[in-house]
């Protein structure tokens, strides 16, 4: 009977193609050695999996056995010798019972393993090159019966001849060493079968290849060991048996003894800051355009989402426009800058005409000189990225856009107005659960691609006087989801009395949030010119509410 089917998934240890078919169904895997009966055989997996019954003879290899019409491969006998072409000497072989034989006609390397009580339970089979085969399947460590009952500090290697070096090199073999069965794929499977075993030791030393399968299966295997207990024995080869055959046994004996305990890469040791501290750069900050605003918030910083608050029809947009451009006016950087409920092109006409001193959109455009160096000195400068798209959009295709703008074009500031808008054409009906995923979101782009985020979003409308009328701005009126607050590192009010004919050009930009420095409360008053269209800076009278309370976080 023969494999019908190979290089199939196994579900025990995860192989993604060490599996095998038989015409009758039974199957096995020859990753973990895990047999599972056909159609004509009740016996359960694991049954069948334990290939012989218990014996007490540590040498004796026990023949053939037929479990109804399955038949179990004989064990190979082998003979004990030194392994010269791996520099592995004849006593630490025999500690182990790592045999010379042969397999199907054909010499082999034979690692014998053997549960608790010394009964053999499986061998691992290796021909000449990477070609391998398992009897049985090895549900235990190779070397575990060694140490039934634990020790002070154990090491696990990725495989059994890496095991052998190990043990010979460090302490002739006073120290446990042991190897996974099957390699780094099935790593953290056995770790997890056993715990108990493991609980047994003090410390247990991970010295899995340096590569990328042996990294990962250390990253895994750790989380599995109790707190404390895991160290991390760092290679300068790719496993123990290159460097004993490169004749620098001592680089392995150093990374035995200089293991250092595990621990999350998000977990730092303030030992290990001072070089971090003591050369991170202060962050640098651009200033706004009024310095009331700069007084409480000493500028604009990369890494950091500012959220521009206010009711509809205060002037976030003309503010945010503001904002662009004396960023382009008074940096190098570049510029992305998404404007949700307008089009492109009035979005960029209007800041060409912040330069100009003129509202351009009152009149026909004239093309002239004025209009070409304006455009050249601002939109047209190389350092503009507009997205041109209205409406509501799906946030993770926004988030696409805003990333490929950091990484690709190098914006380093983006504006992007609004918030509510993103979130008002999607599906959910939840505004608050969906904000929350978007602020999110936004948060961990931020931190990731290093920018600074100019958000602009709505406030709800406050009981009694509304925000056309001049009701002051507060945390809790910002409309959808309080992670707009928590998540964002500055929230800047605007105020304005749209009704008042004395005070309707007049705008109040109230700190809200500042992380920064926690200074908070009102911050600038802004005048607007009908003929301009620019926001000047006015002196404003003491604010009777001010706050000096520590930001809110």
């Amino acid at each position: 009977m023969g494999f019908i089917n190979t290089h199939l998934p196994c579900e025990e240890c995860g192989s993604s193609d060490g599996l095998a078919v038989n015409e009758d169904e039974s199957s096995k895997c020859f990753v973990c050695g895990t047999f599972t009966p056909g159609r004509n055989n009740q016996h359960n997996k694991e049954q069948n999996t334990q290939m012989q019954p218990a014996e007490q003879h540590r040498d004796k290899y026990v023949p053939e056995t037929d479990f109804g019409n399955i038949t179990q491969p004989q064990f190979i006998q082998g003979d004990v010798m030194a392994l010269p072409n791996r520099g592995l000497h004849k006593d630490v072989c025999q500690r182990y019972d790592y045999r010379i034989g042969e397999h199907n006609g054909k010499p082999c390397h034979v690692a014998t393993y053997r549960n608790p009580e010394r009964t053999i339970v499986s061998q691992k089979v290796r021909f000449e090159g990477k070609d391998f085969t398992s009897i049985g399947s090895p549900a235990y460590f190779w070397g575990q019966h060694l140490w039934p009952n634990g020790g002070k500090r154990l090491t696990i290697t990725e495989g059994e001849i890496d095991c052998l070096t190990v043990a010979q090199v460090v302490g002739e073999g006073k120290w446990p060493v042991v190897s996974l069965p099957s390699g780094a794929q099935g790593a953290k499977r056995v770790f997890q079968k056993q715990m108990k075993w493991l609980e047994k030791f003090d410390e247990v030393i991970l010295m899995f290849d340096n590569d990328e399968p042996g990294n990962a299966a250390a990253e895994a295997c750790s989380h599995v060991l109790p707190a404390g207990t895991c160290k991390i024995a760092r290679l300068t080869m790719k496993d123990p048996n290159e460097l004993l055959m490169e004749g620098r046994s001592r680089e392995i004996v150093d990374a035995y003894w200089q293991a250092k305990v595990w621990r999350p890469d998000t977990i730092m040791d303030g030992t290990e800051l001072f070089e971090r501290l003591t050369t991170t750069k202060v962050n640098d900050s651009v200033p706004y355009p009024w310095e009331g605003l700069n007084d409480k918030t000493h500028g604009l910083r990369l890494g950091e989402i500012v959220t521009l608050c206010a009711g509809s029809g205060i002037g976030k947009s003309a503010v945010a426009k503001e904002l662009a451009h004396h960023l382009l006016k008074n940096t190098d950087k570049k510029i992305g800058y998404i404007a949700l409920e307008e089009s492109i092109e009035r979005t960029a006409n209007s800041i060409i005409g912040l330069e100009m001193n003129k509202l351009l959109h009152l009149e026909p455009i004239k093309v002239d000189d004025d209009y070409k160096n304006a455009f050249e000195a601002t939109v047209g400068s190389g350092r503009v990225y507009f997205y041109d798209h209205w409406g509501s959009l799906d946030s993770d295709n926004l988030l696409s856009h805003i990333r490929y703008m950091a990484k690709a074009l190098g914006v380093r500031y983006l504006i992007l107005d609004h918030l509510s808008i993103i979130v008002s054409g999607l599906d959910g009906g939840d505004e608050r659960r969906l904000i929350d995923n978007t602020m999110t979101k936004l948060r961990g782009l931020v931190e990731e691609c290093g920018i600074g985020l100019v958000l602009v979003s709505h406030l709800k409308r406050p009981e009694g006087r509304g925000h056309e009328n001049g009701a002051e701005t507060t945390l809790a009126q910002l409309r959808g989801s309080a992670a707009i607050a928590q998540l964002s590192d500055m929230v800047l009010g605007l105020e304005r009395d749209q009704q008042n004919a004395d005070a309707r050009n007049i705008t109040n930009v109230r700190v809200l949030k500042n992380r920064f420095s926690g200074n908070t409360g009102l911050a600038s008053t802004l005048r607007y010119s009908h003929i301009t269209g620019r926001l000047l800076e006015e002196e404003i009278a003491s604010d009777p509410v001010e706050n000096e309370q520590t930001p809110f976080s």
